[in-house]
């Protein structure tokens, strides 16, 4: 059976996973009760788990060391009491193949290597090539959609992230190639990102760790 999360959980995960978020980002990411996450954002204010910043007049909250320790300690308690914990790990590793190619999709979206420059930047003139990283793309969103059936059978707020990657696909197919790697926007590279942040908070891992070959 799913398990549902906690809202004080999803609230508090939220600001991790955005990095920074406003209350309605933080509501809208696990689809919370807008009053009810102010009211567990000033909580967690008080608490000191988290902290609000302005930069060129856009402002967020942001996680303290505190509030990630909190996190961390919120997710522990969770999957200790998850049937699925198995599920969550197996499909970290199998996640992290994917991870690879996820990279260098995106650095082909970004670069298109010269004889002369090998760093030569992607101007996008060339639709072969791009039209490669589109179809690696929507490989990779097929594989999503499998991780995600089996994540969702462990923990109900892993649901969407196969949704929002295809729903990015979709609009870089159609022309606007910020949505395959453009930053501030649920571009596929910002989804898929934000899972790996998912997984490893989720397992109490550190970005970039990866787990030996059949360990």
């Amino acid at each position: 059976m799913t398990r549902p999360s906690a809202a004080d959980l999803l609230a508090l995960h939220a600001v991790r996973l955005k990095g920074m978020a406003d209350d309605l980002a933080v509501a809208d990411r696990f689809a919370l009760d807008p009053a009810a996450t102010n009211e567990l954002l000033l909580d967690f204010q008080a608490f000191g788990w988290i902290t609000w910043s302005e930069f060129a007049g856009t402002g967020g909250w942001s996680l303290t060391e505190s509030g990630r320790a909190k996190n961390e300690q919120q997710l522990s308690s969770e999957l200790s009491r998850t049937p699925g914990t198995a599920v969550v790990d197996e499909v970290y590793r199998d996640f992290l193949p994917l991870n690879d190619r996820l990279q260098q999709a995106c650095t082909q979206w970004q670069l298109r290597p010269s004889p002369g420059d090998p760093l030569a930047a992607n101007d996008h003139t060339d639709p072969a090539w791009d039209r490669r990283v589109i179809e690696e793309l929507a490989s990779l969103a097929q594989q999503l959609g499998l991780l995600s059936d089996r994540l969702c059978t462990a923990l109900e707020r892993f649901g969407g992230y196969d949704r929002r990657f295809a729903a990015a696909l979709d609009r870089a197919s159609a022309g606007d190639g910020r949505w395959v790697d453009g930053t501030g926007i649920d571009s596929c590279h910002t989804v898929w990102f934000e899972l790996h942040e998912d997984l490893i908070a989720t397992l109490n891992l550190t970005r970039g760790t990866e787990y030996p070959p059949n360990a």
